[in-house]
Order: C-alpha cells, then sequence, then structure tokens
C-alpha cells in the first residue's frame, strides 16, 4: 500500500512538473518563436510538431539545442543532416535566440504536448474585441421549444383520453356476462388471465406521473415558459412510451375478441386469396399447381429448372434506373440546367464569401488594404503595442529595430511607407520571409499594429534597407 502511494505521489510531481513547463514553453514560443512558426503546420519556418523527435531519432538531439541558439553556426559546421534538410525551407536566416537549455526544453514540451483547439458553432455571434474574443454561450431556442412543448403535450393528452377509453372499454368487455360465459364454456384459454393482470398494470392510475421544471421569473423578452432541450426529449419519450401503451391495449383488446368470438371461415379464405394475389402481382409467380406449364428441358440429377420470370418489382426498378440515368446525363451534361459537383461548390464559395463580407461589416471587422486608415488614439495604439510585442519582437526586436527582419524605424522602406502598404505585408506576408498573419489577428488588429508600426520613433538598429521616403 505504502509502494503504491508513493508511486502515486511521484507520478503527480512528474504530472505537476510537466504541466509548468508547458506553461513556461507557451509563453517563449508566442514571444519568440510564433511570428515565423506554427505548430501544426508550414509557416515562414517549418511545423514544430515533432521536429526534437526528427532530430534525436538521427542521433542529433543534442544539436538542436546549438541549431535554436545559432542556427547559422551549425550551418557552417557541416555536420548536421537535420540542418542541411531544412536549411533551404526559407529565404529567411533563424535568428540567434539567447535562451537556455531548459528554456528550449519547455518550449518542445509545450509543441509536443499541444493539442489543437476544436472549431464549435454557435448560434449567436458577440462583437470582437480587438484585444481578444469574448466567449459565446449557445442558448436553446426558447421560443420554438415552447412550440414544440404544445404539440408534445398535446400528443400526451390525446394518448392518455385513447389509453383511458380503451382499458374502460377491455374492462367492461370483461365484466360482461358475455365474457363470463365464454370463461365458463372453456372457450377462453387460461393464458388469458396473464393478459387481464398486464392489462389493469397499464390503466392510467397505474402509468408513471411527470412534472414540468418549473422555472422563475427570466428575461421579459422570453416566452413565459422555459423549456430545455433535455425537457423536450424527456416528453418526446413520454409521447412514444404512451404510444406504446396504446398499441399494446389495442392488440390485448383484439385477442380478446378473437378468444371469444369465432373467426368466420369465408372471410379467412379471402384473406388468403388477397394474400395470394398480393404475392402474384409482387413476383410473378405461378402457381405450384401450374408449375408444370413453365418446366425447362433442362434436368440434372433429377432435377429441373422453372422458367420463371424476373419479379416486376425488379424490372420496374431496372427500368427506373436506366430512365434516372437519361434524365441526369440530359440534365447536367446536354442542357447543363443543374449545376456539376465543381459548379456547385464554386457558388457555394462565393455565397461563403458575401456571408463573410457581411458578418464583417456588421462586426466592424470590414477593414483591408483598400479602405484601411491609420489609428491614432492611445488605446488603440496600446493594442498595437501589445500585438507587436507578441509577434514581431523576434525578428524586428523590441524597438523595431530590427534583426532578421528590417528597421522599421528609419526612413527606408521596402514595400512602402503608406498605411495600405503596411497592412498589406502584415496581412499577406512578404516574399523574403515576412509571415503571413492573416490566420492570426483579426482585419482591426493587424490595423492596430500597422498603425503602431508607423508611429515608432527612430532607433538605431540595422542598416537601412529599400527606398529613403522623407515623411
Amino acid at each position: 500500500m505504502k509502494t503504491l502511494t508513493s508511486i502515486q505521489i511521484v507520478l503527480s510531481i512528474i504530472w505537476i512538473g510537466t504541466s509548468a513547463l508547458a506553461q513556461d514553453g507557451e509563453k517563449l514560443f508566442k514571444s519568440r518563436c510564433s511570428s515565423c512558426h506554427m505548430i501544426d503546420k508550414n509557416s515562414t519556418g517549418p511545423a514544430l510538431k515533432g521536429a526534437k523527435a526528427k532530430w534525436e531519432a538521427a542521433g542529433e538531439g543534442s544539436l538542436i539545442y546549438d541549431w535554436v541558439m545559432n542556427s547559422t553556426n551549425v550551418i557552417a559546421a557541416g555536420t548536421s543532416q537535420s540542418a542541411k534538410a531544412i536549411q533551404g525551407f526559407s529565404p529567411t536566416v533563424m535568428p540567434q535566440q539567447v535562451v537556455t537549455k531548459a528554456e528550449i526544453d519547455a518550449v518542445f514540451t509545450y509543441i509536443d504536448t499541444y493539442i489543437a483547439p476544436v472549431a464549435t458553432n454557435t448560434t449567436s455571434t458577440q462583437s470582437i474585441s480587438p484585444d481578444s474574443e469574448k466567449k459565446v454561450i449557445k442558448k436553446p431556442d426558447y421560443a420554438s421549444n415552447l412550440t414544440f412543448f404544445y404539440f408534445l403535450l398535446l400528443g400526451i393528452i390525446i394518448q392518455i383520453i385513447a389509453i383511458m377509453i380503451l382499458s374502460g372499454t377491455v374492462g367492461r368487455f370483461i365484466k360482461s356476462d358475455f365474457f363470463r360465459d365464454k370463461i365458463a364454456k372453456g372457450s377462453v384459454k387460461k393464458g388469458i388471465l396473464v393478459l387481464i393482470v398486464s392489462l389493469y398494470s397499464l390503466t392510467p392510475n397505474n402509468l408513471m406521473a411527470f412534472t414540468l421544471r418549473k422555472v422563475g421569473e427570466g428575461d421579459p423578452t422570453q416566452p413565459w415558459l422555459l423549456i430545455e432541450n433535455e425537457d423536450l426529449y424527456a416528453l418526446a419519450a413520454i409521447n412514444i412510451a404512451l404510444l406504446m401503451v396504446v398499441i399494446y391495449l389495442r392488440s390485448l383488446f383484439t385477442s380478446l375478441m378473437e378468444m371469444v368470438v369465432p373467426k368466420k371461415e369465408e372471410a379467412t379464405k379471402v384473406a388468403v386469396v388477397n394474400i395470394k394475389k398480393i404475392n402474384s402481382i409482387l413476383t410473378d409467380a405461378v402457381d405450384i399447381e401450374e408449375e408444370h406449364t413453365i418446366l425447362m428441358d433442362h434436368e440434372y440429377d433429377g432435377i429441373r429448372e422453372l422458367d420463371n420470370n424476373l419479379p416486376p418489382w425488379w424490372v420496374w426498378g431496372f427500368v427506373a434506373t436506366i430512365i434516372f440515368a437519361v434524365v441526369y446525363l440530359i440534365n447536367y451534361h446536354v442542357l447543363g440546367t443543374s449545376d456539376l459537383q465543381i459548379q456547385a461548390y464554386n457558388k457555394e464559395k462565393a455565397q461563403a464569401k458575401i456571408e463573410v463580407d457581411a458578418y464583417l461589416k456588421k462586426m466592424a471587422l470590414n477593414v483591408d488594404e483598400t479602405n484601411v486608415t491609420v489609428l491614432s488614439g492611445a488605446e488603440a495604439l496600446g493594442a498595437g503595442k501589445s500585438i507587436f510585442k507578441e509577434n514581431c519582437v523576434s525578428c524586428h526586436l523590441d524597438k523595431g529595430e530590427g534583426q532578421t527582419g528590417p528597421n522599421l524605424t528609419d526612413k527606408q522602406w521596402i514595400y512602402g511607407f503608406d498605411i495600405k502598404e503596411v497592412f498589406k505585408s502584415i496581412k499577406a506576408g512578404r516574399p523574403n520571409g515576412m509571415p503571413e498573419h492573416a490566420s492570426k489577428l483579426n482585419p482591426v488588429q493587424i490595423q492596430q499594429v500597422a498603425s503602431y508600426v508607423l508611429y515608432l520613433p527612430e532607433v538605431k538598429g540595422k542598416e537601412a534597407q529599400g527606398t529613403f521616403i522623407e515623411k
């Protein structure tokens, strides 16, 4: 017992330590790596999921620390096959990182334990803040639920009335002199007593009762009674149970009648004839008495074959498929009345873009490189500064003086000084190693960080690049 307890304590300590390490790794990854790398897919740099395991599998587990700290030296040494394999992945050289081995382990622990968030559909939306997104809570459609509630409640009432009528009818029938006489004469089997007991166990007095959850006062805009989805499921289950009771009582009453009232032989014959007619229509089979008329000459070991026709339902089904194929061919490939899959897909994409644009406009996120303007408010620039520190400092450094990326504070610009060009560079990326950020930031956040960049004071740093702009 002591050994088991000790093992549990050790495992708990290991789990807590791993969780803490992963949390530190998450902060380091977001501040130093996320601007060029993504965990589970390629970006400016390659995907990092499983990277450490690949280096270790190649027998270069220790070299990955040197690679992170100074990739240029590892490439120059020419001893690492893993470094050679990814050397040409991007034209941008991986910047030097001032980190310890423990911090590198923390980053890779976070990467290896990372689980991608699952997207959820919600029935309602909220405004998206530039700094954070509000959590959306899915609520039931109480108005629709109340309508379904009325229908389900009506169904319960109707079925309870039907049960009362059926149980009363069966009860009166059992108590009648006619039924008693049949019992006395022995024309009713003893098994009927079991059915009678079952009958009374299903009468309304013994049916389960149900109550609806009473709700208190809520939003005056909501219906007078708030019906949760679970309440509807319960009422639907009750409806199904009551329907089974109704079917059982009707079957019971029919069985009782058949036990005491003899069937007419003529009616039985008519039923058999009707069944034969239906079978003949469906299968086109020949009666056994007439099978000699369709015997084939082929015989093997005393066994002869019948030349039966194909069942009409099968023949008409086959004809229907041919007709369908002809109509399909003319509709899709000759006249082009309906869209083929690729055309339907393109139309759905176009419609989805319209809906996305409408949503962005509604949420005040319809900012792009054609209409963006420079923000000057303290709140917007403060948000841009936070975004810059989280996504840009690994290449441009804290003050924008540049390292792997160019100096953002001087008067020389590679792709243009205008806010529209800066917005476009951040949003879509550039071919010389600037990654896209449209998948990470919403349009307003890109506008904020672009405005912050344009307000950065000039700082001496990396050698100027691009065209001189006097502004």
